[in-house]
């Protein structure tokens, strides 16, 4: 297993920074080993499939997900000033305000891709071992 370690910076978008990544480095196996941070906008795709825009501060209590070369799929939980906690898919316009310390892993010997399943309507996770 080999591993990235970044930080993000103010303003910086978090998705579209981890897709940066992904691409100039060529993970094609990748995952979200540990995030914190802070962000000063979060926008989420919720369980209901409607897009949220959150205009507020907001800390960075979880980030999950896969990488690959064509996608990226992550699940985000942040929490307000009063300790409230929501979460869902990460979309972009999730803007980093103080820092992001993310650190991805990326397996060597397999290829993520997606493939569109008939039984839940979405394109889900294929793991092909190189």
């Amino acid at each position: 297993m080999k591993c990235y370690v970044f930080r993000l910076k103010p303003g910086q978008d978090l998705k579209k920074e981890i897709e940066l990544l992904t691409k100039k480095n060529n993970i094609k196996a990748g995952f979200i080993l540990t995030c914190v941070g802070s962000l000063n906008n979060a926008c989420l795709r919720l369980a209901d499939e409607s897009v949220k825009d959150f205009n507020k501060k907001f800390e960075i209590v979880s980030l999950v997900g896969t990488l690959s070369q064509k996608n990226v799929h992550l699940h985000l939980s942040v929490s307000d000033s009063k300790g409230k906690t929501i979460g869902g898919h990460l979309k972009e316009g999730c803007i980093v305000n103080t820092t992001a310390e993310i650190v991805v892993g990326c397996l060597e010997n397999c290829l993520f891709s997606r493939k569109f399943d008939i039984n839940t309507g979405f394109k889900e996770l294929k793991i092909n071992r190189l």
